[in-house]
């Protein structure tokens, strides 16, 4: 049953891994997926792809986990909340390797209060160190890591936004 759907981004790989990760896509959703691979200019020789999937609960999970033994790869999944339960957000880099978080309706990370308060204890009064765990609980290394290759992304949807309200 497919009653859940979210968005892969593969921010980049090299051109030999890219079919790899079409048939992991198939594999883990259960359907042939093939992707629109473009050029990524922020590494020499890699790609990069976006597309929605859907498939049953859990299958951001299944994907991260069949990717994350790709060390050039970086990439994220995103599964929407359904009824009954949370979104979910992963997210890998070569150097950093996975990263996951709970999302809400709208795709804001959901830090729990047991996490919140692991950081305030081991922050104990020092300031600096609540912001590095809070940094830490937010995913907010990767998503710096993440941004070189994410802006294209965003370039090439303000580019097709601004060609369709030329048109």
């Amino acid at each position: 049953m497919n009653d859940a759907h979210g968005v892969i981004q593969i921010h980049s790989c090299t051109s030999a891994v890219a079919q790899h990760v079409e048939w992991t896509l198939s594999h883990v959703l259960g359907e042939v997926n093939r992707l629109d691979w473009t050029d990524q200019p922020a590494g020499r020789g890699l790609v990069r792809a976006e597309a929605p999937w859907a498939g049953p609960a859990g299958s951001a999970a299944r994907l991260a986990t069949a990717m994350r033994g790709w060390e050039d790869t970086r990439f994220e999944v995103t599964e929407s909340t359904g009824p009954g339960r949370d979104g979910m957000r992963f997210v890998h880099t070569p150097s950093l390797g996975i990263f996951y978080t709970l999302t809400d309706a709208i795709g804001n990370s959901v830090v729990g209060e047991d996490r919140i308060r692991y950081a305030m204890e081991i922050a104990g009064a020092d300031v600096d160190e609540l912001h590095r765990e809070l940094r830490i609980a937010l995913g907010t290394a990767w998503d710096d890591e993440l941004e070189q290759f994410r802006a294209v992304g965003v370039d090439l949807a303000h580019a097709i936004r601004f060609a369709t309200r030329a048109v």
